[in-house]
């Protein structure tokens, strides 16, 4: 009798794994957008500090993604079963803060050149602590995304699955992209490991590798600095959209007529149309942010 109970146990659980990989399978791939967007904000975040130092700051900000996930899936569970209607103007603050950074950050691109990183000025202290604060303020913004975006997948599963979902989601999105964003800073490094070693042993296909690397670094982190600016704008800007039912309805009208030419013709539609959005709510964020400063003084 034990016996069979203890089976029966077994079983239900093997259900319920399977039931968590099937949606969080489905949870991933509705997030890769944002999955993507995150990547490159977060590199382009820790960019410019000191080589010894990458490493330490990319932790910080993983733990900081950590921390931030910790708090938002109990708070996106009680608020979609208790207050539903508060997740869509939450969402839509911190898409116009995303459009905001970004907007500031185009403001003062000619201060924050991304230089090859062997080249770069070491951060002070107090540097890298506002550079890891503001990354993890971004990751914040990002990870709510995900996790509502998670959270309307599995809307009418049990709420055991939803907990454990969107458990998984956050672990594998905090693991996946912060261990991709170490391997990008540490690329240098890599290239430059591989060009001494190709040196010393006289390997041909190490030191032109070591070489090509070494290239790579600062055009990747150029790259993604450009990328990630973007990010902001069309995040940022998706959020804005999906928030105000008759732009909704706009964008995805214009979606829908590019469509007529293929699918890249529609996405590419959508996306410069969110992006279009979120520079104009961005500018008009930092307008007013600037006026109120002016009439302080």
């Amino acid at each position: 009798m034990a016996g069979a109970s203890l089976l029966s146990l077994l079983d239900d659980i093997t259900a319920l794994l399977d039931d968590i990989a099937a949606m969080s399978k489905v949870a991933t791939k509705k997030t890769a957008g944002v999955l993507g967007d995150d990547l490159a904000l977060n590199a382009q975040q820790v960019s410019g500090v000191n080589a010894d130092r990458e490493l330490p700051v990319v932790w910080a900000v993983a733990k900081g993604s950590f921390l931030n996930k910790a708090i938002l899936v109990p708070a996106a569970l009680l608020i979609s079963a208790f207050i539903p209607w508060l997740i869509t103007p939450l969402l839509m603050l911190g898409g116009l803060f995303l459009c905001f950074e970004g907007a500031e950050k185009l403001l003062h691109a000619k201060e924050e050149q991304v230089e090859h990183p062997a080249l770069a000025e070491p951060l002070t202290p107090d540097a890298e602590k506002a550079k890891v604060k503001g990354a993890i303020r971004t990751d914040f913004i990002l990870s709510a995304e995900i996790i509502v975006i998670s959270l309307g997948t599995i809307a009418g599963a049990a709420f055991i699955n939803q907990v454990l979902v969107l458990c998984v989601i956050a672990i594998l999105m905090t693991v996946g992209v912060y261990g991709l964003v170490a391997a990008i800073v540490k690329l240098d490094d890599a290239g430059l490991y591989l060009l001494q070693h190709g040196v010393t042993t006289k390997t041909a296909f190490t030191r032109y590798l070591g070489r090509f690397l070494l290239t790579l670094a600062p055009w990747l982190m150029k790259v993604l600095a450009v990328v990630g600016t973007a990010a902001m704008f069309l995040v940022g800007g998706g959020i804005i959209v999906h928030g105000i039912e008759p732009l909704h309805h706009l964008v995805a009208h214009w979606g829908e007529l590019a469509g007529q030419y293929g699918v890249v013709a529609e996405v590419l539609t959508t996306n410069i149309a969110n992006g279009v959005i979120g520079l104009c709510a961005g500018a008009l964020v930092v307008l007013m942010v600037h006026i109120v400063k002016w009439i302080r003084k």
